[in-house]
């Protein structure tokens, strides 16, 4: 179907305009002022802020902890996804069973997503052990698509020191990007064991104690090293939570280095006073890994934000609900680690970024759609010019709404920021021509979704 958007205020990370946005066959034909080409579907779209669709490089639909699995598939994740404007996602694979190869777990992904998602979705590889065979198998992965591959320093299938530099090598001489979750895992077993001869592991706040900032920037410090002795292997920092991180990191940016920064609402929006409520469950409902952090931070984020030191803004979605979060009562080892926030990414940063004047919308435009799109290798998102996929988000700036857990799409059955006042939620989510999401009603079936097989990035 041809769809026609007209007096659109159209913003993309590098320029502003008002026109018209022709699309045909799923991509943008043409935008211009006062388009004389007919569709057969207009959109009016005066007055209404119109952006790229939202690319979210961070979730982790249906992950399997081990001891639970998250409560959103590929179907609930990609609808919430959809109804906060996100029209694609790079989602980070679960690790699988012992020993098994980098390609049993994209197996079993493409199962679950090809029959659920919404929207396009592609994937990152999971880095559990490194051998000869996980070192040769790379080149294969990234001729299907996947040119980012994660490893974690903490949790079970943690990588030393020596297994992360041979992944590092391995990975930058073939032009893909490594990801990491920066904790140390050392310091977090050392704290723990102080908390538990205190009798505190019954207490959320314990989670926040025992892996504090330079917990995590120690360890992103020490990939910083690595990354250099790799031969300037391109690295991603997840999940950045701290302001100590961004120095250190600001400083490698400095150098022209290929370090590349991700952080996520929670850490710009929500304090580790969360696990000082006085309801213990409620405390649990925001665990998570790194933890909230002291709401210093969050200035400190802002202005990596505004300065260029951060990329972009993802959600490290992974639901769980409060039913699973109760699994912490009396040990927070217990508790799945994990936050709901795939649907209100999009509207907290328009609203508490774009209206409060902290970003402006050229910038959100690069945080959320373009910059992703970029260092992931989805060359054909992230932009509202012809020849882009037409993924599109309509804007109401005048609307209000404050959020609560019952317009949720996720299957949590609660959220972080509930109470929290936005203005600017999306109007209608258009995802390759086709209007998926309009005035709070999904349009869309399972299985509509495309696996992207992204390229390397042209860093």
């Amino acid at each position: 179907m041809s769809l026609l958007i007209r007096n659109a205020n159209i913003a993309n990370a590098d320029s502003s305009q008002l026109a018209d946005i022709f699309i045909e066959k799923g991509v943008i034909q043409a935008v211009g002022v006062h388009l004389s080409t007919s569709a057969e579907r207009v959109i009016e779209a005066t007055g209404k802020v119109v952006i790229p669709g939202a690319v979210d490089v961070h979730t982790h639909m249906n992950i399997d902890m081990g001891f639970c699995q998250s409560c959103d598939d590929f179907y609930s994740g990609t609808v919430a996804a959809a109804f906060g404007g996100t029209t694609a996602i790079v989602d980070h694979m679960g690790f699988g069973p012992a020993g098994c190869s980098l390609m049993h777990q994209l197996e079993v992904y493409h199962q679950w997503a090809s029959a659920q998602a919404v929207i396009d979705y592609g994937f990152h590889g999971t880095i559990q052990h490194v051998d000869e065979q996980i070192l040769n198998e790379m080149p294969e992965m990234i001729a299907k698509g996947v040119s980012s591959f994660k490893l974690y320093l903490t949790y079970g299938y943690k990588l030393s020191d020596y297994d992360a530099l041979r992944a590092l090598k391995r990975l930058g001489s073939l032009g893909a990007i490594t990801c990491v979750h920066p904790e140390n895992d050392d310091v977090i077993r050392l704290n723990k064991e102080q908390l538990q001869r205190s009798e505190m592991m019954h207490l959320p706040i314990a989670h926040a104690l025992s892996r504090p900032a330079e917990c995590e920037t120690e360890a992103i410090t020490r990939m910083l090293n690595l990354a250099k002795l790799a031969d300037e292997a391109p690295l991603y920092i997840v999940h950045l939570s701290n302001g100590l991180g961004l120095d250190y990191l600001r400083l490698a940016r400095q150098k022209q280095r290929h370090v590349y920064v991700e952080t996520c609402p929670q850490y710009l929006f929500l304090s580790d006073e969360r696990y000082r409520q006085p309801n213990i469950e409620d405390g649990l409902c925001h665990i998570l890994s790194p933890p909230l952090r002291e709401k210093h931070h969050q200035a400190q984020l802002w202005q990596g934000l505004q300065d260029g030191s951060i990329d972009t803004v993802a959600t490290d979605h992974c639901a769980f609900t409060r039913a699973q979060k109760r699994l912490g009562l009396g040990d927070i080892n217990r508790c799945p680690n994990g936050l709901p926030g795939v649907e209100t990414r999009l509207p907290l940063m328009f609203s508490e970024g774009v209206s409060q004047g902290r970003i402006t919308i050229n910038k959100l435009v690069e945080l959320l759609c373009t910059r992703p799109a970029q260092l992931f290798g989805l060359t054909n998102k992230g932009a509202i010019k012809p020849g882009f996929d037409a993924d599109i988000v309509i804007i109401d700036p005048s609307t209000s709404e404050t959020i609560q857990a019952n317009m949720e799409h996720s299957k949590a059955g609660f959220t972080p920021y509930a109470g929290m006042e936005c203005n600017g939620f999306p109007e209608y989510t258009i995802a390759r021509g086709e209007v998926i999401v309009e005035g709070g009603e999904l349009h869309a079936q399972a299985g509509r979704g495309r696996y992207i097989a992204r390229s390397l990035a042209k860093l």
